[in-house]
């Protein structure tokens, strides 16, 4: 059987630990994505979804427990090498897009891969591909004052997997659309993510894009259920 894309091995994570006021929001928490699969996370506000999301993607430490990605376990490594597998391995995609205002559609794909060190011609080539398959070539060369929400958040996917990462982490990413924007949003994303095969772990709170992928997982109590 091939190895999991991410598998999350007895996360614990606690909040003021030895404190009065500790709350412990995951509690020896397990999860496995392979390489392809599309899965939904599922949680009620306050329930950890954020900081669930932000250990997978190497962004917090967990207490306790192992992050592994294509079989290495990163929660082990130092800071530099979390921060190369955050480039190289992971795309982030949150409600709002966070794109550099002062650049084009084009050039917010293309700076993380020169930060990642690809060539200049290669990124823009990259860029061009990324933006085509989500109906954005007319509008490559705008910045995003001049885009849609909608336009903004498919530019804010083509940059999440402008390095060809293993892993995607999405948190809410449709939560700011409308629901017309938000189908023709979650269907760029979806398409994008089965055409590459890598992992995806979405959190929404639409039950109906939820259904849409291969299993929803829901957070309660600290543990996946």
């Amino acid at each position: 059987m091939s190895e999991p894309e991410l598998a999350l091995r007895g996360i614990e994570k606690t909040y003021k630990p030895g404190t009065p006021g500790a709350l412990q929001v995951l509690k020896g928490l397990e999860l496995t994505l392979m390489a392809g699969e599309v899965v939904a996370l599922v949680a009620p506000s306050g329930a950890g979804k954020s900081t669930l999301l932000h250990i997978a993607g190497l962004l917090d430490s967990a207490d306790a427990g192992e992050v592994r990605l294509g079989g290495t376990d990163y929660a082990r490594l130092n800071d530099r090498r979390r921060t190369e597998a955050r480039r190289q391995d992971i795309g982030f995609i949150y409600q709002f897009h966070h794109l550099l205002p002062e650049f084009s559609a084009t050039e917010n794909i293309v700076l993380p891969q020169l930060a990642n060190g690809a060539g200049s011609e290669a990124a823009s080539d990259r860029a061009a591909m990324l933006l085509d398959r989500v109906g954005l070539t007319p509008r490559a060369h705008h910045r995003p004052a001049e885009l849609s929400g909608g336009e903004q958040q498919r530019v804010a996917f083509c940059r999440a997997l402008a390095n060809a990462p293993r892993l995607l982490l999405a948190d809410e990413p449709t939560g700011n659309l409308d629901p017309g924007t938000s189908d023709t949003v979650f269907q760029a994303l979806l398409g994008l993510v089965r055409e590459t095969g890598m992992a995806a772990l979405v959190a929404t709170h639409n039950p109906e894009l939820a259904a849409r992928m291969d299993r929803t997982v829901r957070l309660e109590n600290g543990v996946l259920v």
